[in-house]
């Protein structure tokens, strides 16, 4: 029998098939489902420091509202202030607790203070590690792309030097040279990268002419850029690399092992195709490998990164020129996009 063992972060993994953040790991009845469907770990759904701010604003309101009634109307409701990041803390307490594969935390902030003292906070509750979401995007024309990052190492440093677990970014691939910045991310000792971000976009309803935030699933190609990154990242990163972003059909895991990823987050195919997707991808990849002769994952995985395929251009820009050259065969028989 194939051995799908994995590691990620420095932690055990019983196979590569870890279930990202979402609202199907905010919930103690699908994360048991999650465990039972067979995922090596889980990161719970992240804590928004912008949640916690807006809450706290519609409970000051609700508390305040009838402050200027009359005198006797001042004491209606007792001193009560906002538990903060509590409720979550406690939650992420609760899944540790119930779960017997590696729990991971993941943190989405805003200020340096905020980021730092909530990854002290996740820390204390138990879980195996943290994911840090790095997102930002600037609303003014006068951030530069180097004070942007040179922020997000400053705050991934102080972070690190107050946790001991190991910390993972998960970062978009909107930055002005990834493979630098994640460069500079592992130099600083982060033990994961988790690529990439699943953006929630806006979108604008022209019939009633208002802004509108629809909740889109990835798509079974959205992991094409993914796979370019892994292959070119693989084998040169001290930190694990988890591959994210369109993981819907188990030969796409497959692909990204093959990259040098070494494990895979899943979520849409989840919601599509509920908890049993999760053992199809395992007896899938199961299979692949006795088919192949694979024993273990360490058999075969980076086989194709960059540095190891044949194909010297496979990652590079020349793709692009390789298509154009092909523009006949393209034109005869169209992609499927």
């Amino acid at each position: 029998m194939a051995d799908l063992k994995t590691r990620y972060m420095g932690l055990e993994l019983k196979n590569p098939v870890v279930a990202g953040a979402s609202s199907l790991t905010s919930q103690m009845g699908s994360i048991k489902k999650l465990e039972d469907s067979g995922v090596g770990a889980l990161v719970i759904s992240s804590l928004f420091e912008e949640q916690i701010r807006l809450e706290s604003m519609k409970l000051d309101d609700e508390l305040n509202k009838y402050n200027d009634w009359n005198a006797e109307m001042q004491t209606v409701f007792p001193e009560i202030e906002h538990g903060g990041p509590d409720e979550h803390l406690m939650w992420l307490d609760r899944a540790k607790e119930a779960l017997d594969i590696p729990v991971v935390a993941s943190l989405n902030a805003v200020s340096r203070e905020t980021w730092v003292e909530w990854a002290s906070k996740i820390e204390q509750t138990g879980v195996d590690a943290l994911e840090l979401n790095f997102y930002s995007l600037p609303m003014d024309y006068q951030t530069s792309s180097d004070q942007m990052e040179d922020q997000q190492i400053e705050t991934l440093k102080e972070v690190l030097s107050k946790v001991k677990i190991p910390v993972s970014v998960k970062l978009s691939p909107y930055y002005t040279s990834p493979l630098r910045l994640i460069k500079r991310m592992d130099e600083a000792g982060v033990k994961g990268f988790v690529l990439f971000n699943r953006l929630f976009q806006p979108s604008i309803d022209i019939h009633k002419e208002r802004n509108q935030y629809p909740f889109n699933l990835s798509s079974e190609n959205d992991y094409r850029l993914t796979l370019r990154f892994a292959g070119i990242l693989g084998g040169q990163t001290k930190g694990s690399i988890c591959a994210s972003h369109g993981i819907h059909e188990p030969d796409t895991m497959i692909q990204m092992l093959l990259a040098g990823a070494d494990c895979v987050q899943v979520v849409s195919a989840i919601f599509k195709h509920k908890f049993a997707v999760v053992k199809s991808f395992l007896n899938y990849l199961e299979e692949w490998m006795e088919n192949k002769g694979y024993k273990s994952l360490d058999d075969f995985r980076g086989k194709l990164n960059k540095e190891n395929t044949p194909d010297t251009f496979a990652y590079s820009r020349f793709q692009y020129v390789r298509l154009l050259l092909k523009s006949d065969e393209l034109l005869a028989k169209p992609p499927i996009i």
